[in-house]
């Protein structure tokens, strides 16, 4: 994999700040031109440097107000290849990461309310086979969201 150089970082810090500015304004800002711009953001799209874009949508503002992240304990650690198929169908979770410590998976949803909540925990999770046991942390509150220290 090719190494990324100063102006890369500097493209990447601008650009993790605000997706929308346009590569002129960041052409301006690191003094080089647009095309420059172009290129080496399309260079780290290829070395997977950048791996998406697009827009954060608020969960509030569509009426998810519980946000929530399960602790799931599995029959086997084996099992987590058949349980996440049955996770992606489950559009409330957003993320899902298999774990070293006291849980193999930990979740992130969101729902409407806690009775919706319950809803997916009772009947959705807690029903995939090999899922043994959850623990359920709810957020109160998020402080802090950023991007990785470039």
């Amino acid at each position: 994999m090719e190494k990324i150089d100063k102006l890369d970082r500097k493209i990447l810090e601008i650009i993790s700040q605000n997706a929308r500015i346009p590569f002129k304004d960041v052409a301006d800002i690191c003094k080089v031109s647009r095309a420059a711009i172009h290129q080496r953001v399309q260079k780290m799209i290829e070395m997977k440097v950048i791996v998406g874009s697009g827009y954060h949508i608020n969960p509030n503002a569509l009426g998810y107000n519980t946000c929530t992240y399960i602790g799931v304990k599995l029959e086997k650690g084996s099992m987590y290849k058949d349980v996440v198929p049955e996770f992606e169908k489950i559009s409330e979770i957003v993320e899902c990461h298999f774990t070293t410590g006291p849980y193999t998976m930990l979740i992130k949803l969101y729902a409407k309310d806690n009775e919706h909540f319950m809803e997916l925990l009772n009947n959705c999770i807690q029903e995939i086979p090999g899922v043994i046991s959850t623990e359920t942390l709810i957020s109160l509150r998020q402080s802090i969201k950023r991007e990785i220290p470039i």
